[in-house]
């Protein structure tokens, strides 16, 4: 007899959570201006806001946080860190930040100028900030299979080459660098195969263009090139991770994703000019060049994450769990970016509210409604966080709309995925009854769906 699949470790320690009445959670949503991001998170029963920060610490890990070295410069973890980037991607060059988006900014402001444009696989939400901020253009050069959220590709998160090589024959004097996002986040997790890496590269060499990978989760789309490209199979996770960065100039990472770590972000190059650049604004932004925003502790427990986590197993009982609720959603007849991605089930609210206009955000309806049904926190991925053009104002409703909901990393059992699924089940039986959405009160310049300001209609 086969045995079933069974968690790759075992339970050490718990957090109490508490459910709460609906009465509680309809006061809740008010005083929160129907915006879940403000919500307190003692109001939320499971919490599939995001997975970043959120995953819980190896033993490992938590040994490593006492053997922190909190040097301001030269500290030991510094060192640690280091080594463990440079060996899992080939990258001689790290500065630590204190997140993904403080990466991202450190480096921006080195390469990024007023006119640019930024061709990439959509680009997440602080990505396009930090590239709209400095008035340049984030280009979507996505697949376009990864518009039909039905259809079974095994990589949605791809490049369209041919977009990208029109892109750099129009303005090639305008792009500082082609950014590919490993897995593509926006477009439902959905992964990026190590054959259009090879496209992307063979491209830029083509234009004398560097390639810079957002690398939140690198790890999961190292695992989806094993299981699902060609050729991979009897890889390791850590061989692939190699075989992709061989493939990149330089990297940004929120390392509270596939780092599972709590905070913590870096920008690694194999480009000196890159990193001489990069420190200019490292030291102001962020910190000294050995900590940048990381306590020693954090970097030292991120040394232990990255090398924990690029290993198969942990991969596999992560991203089991995420395809067990898919399997539940099948079930039920509930639409979502098929195939499942590493991190997180996109739901897709056009599909279930299909009464709600376009105009009033299915998708921010569809997770205020799920937060209503058993307070159960998700993250709108669509027009709201779309943010308007930056040249028109106007709202853009030309991608996906859809509901996130992201698995913390060794957090939730299968239980609370079933709980998931049975509310987004209730709530899917009385779609029909939901005719109305959402509208904006107010809300920030840019990425305003942290902070945006709701008003029910109807």
């Amino acid at each position: 007899m086969e045995l079933p699949f069974a968690e790759s470790w075992k339970i050490k320690m718990v957090e109490p959570i508490r459910k709460s009445t609906r009465e509680e959670r309809e006061k809740w949503l008010a005083e929160a201006n129907y915006n879940v991001f403000q919500l307190a998170a003692d109001h939320v029963y499971i919490d599939c806001l995001t997975d970043s920060g959120t995953g819980a610490m190896s033993d490992r890990q938590w040994a490593a946080l006492m053997m922190g070295d909190e040097s301001y410069a030269g500290s030991r973890s510094f060192y640690e860190l280091r080594d463990v980037i440079c060996r899992l991607t080939g990258f001689s060059y790290v500065i630590p930040t204190h997140q993904g988006r403080a990466a991202e900014n450190v480096l921006f402001s080195a390469l990024i100028k007023e006119g640019d444009v930024a061709p990439g696989n959509s680009h997440f939400d602080t990505t396009k900030g930090h590239i709209e901020s400095r008035k340049a253009v984030a280009l979507d050069c996505t697949v376009d299979e990864a518009k039909n959220t039905q259809l079974e590709v095994p990589f949605k998160g791809n490049v369209d080459i041919k977009k990208l090589e029109a892109a750099l024959e129009k303005d090639a004097d305008k792009i500082p660098f082609i950014i590919v996002t490993i897995t593509n986040n926006t477009a439902g997790g959905q992964p990026v195969s190590m054959q259009n890496l090879r496209d992307v590269r063979r491209v830029a060499d083509k234009y004398n263009k560097r390639v810079i990978f957002d690398s939140a989760r690198f790890a999961e789309n190292a695992y989806f090139i094993k299981t699902r490209e060609e050729g991979y199979a009897d890889k390791s996770i850590k061989e692939i991770t190699r075989e992709m960065f061989d493939l990149a100039d330089g990297m940004t990472m929120s390392a509270k994703k596939d780092g599972i770590v709590n905070m913590g972000g870096f920008i690694a190059t194999r480009h000196e000019d890159w990193y001489e650049a990069a420190k200019k604004f490292c030291i102001p932004f962020e910190g000294y060049l050995t900590y940048g925003g990381m306590n020693g502790r954090d970097m030292a427990a991120l040394a232990v994450g990255l090398d924990e986590n690029t290993e198969f197993d942990n991969l596999d009982t992560r991203i089991k769990q995420v395809q067990f609720l898919a399997s539940l959603l099948d079930e039920y007849g509930i639409p979502y970016q098929r195939p499942a991605g590493g991190h997180a089930i996109f739901v897709d609210a056009n599909k279930i509210l299909s009464n709600v206009p376009k105009e009033e955000f299915p998708a921010q309806t569809l997770t205020i409604e799920l937060y209503r049904e058993a307070g159960i926190r998700g993250c709108e991925i669509g027009y709201i966080l779309a943010d308007r053009d930056p040249i028109t104002r106007e709202n853009r409703f030309g991608g996906l709309d859809l509901l996130r909901l992201c698995i913390a990393r060794r957090v939730y059992t299968d239980n609370h995925m079933r709980v998931i699924a049975a509310a987004l089940k209730n709530v899917y039986d009385r779609r029909n009854e939901i005719t109305r959405g959402v509208e904006i009160v107010w809300e920030a310049p840019l990425m305003r769906h942290f902070t945006v300001k709701l008003r029910p209609l109807g």
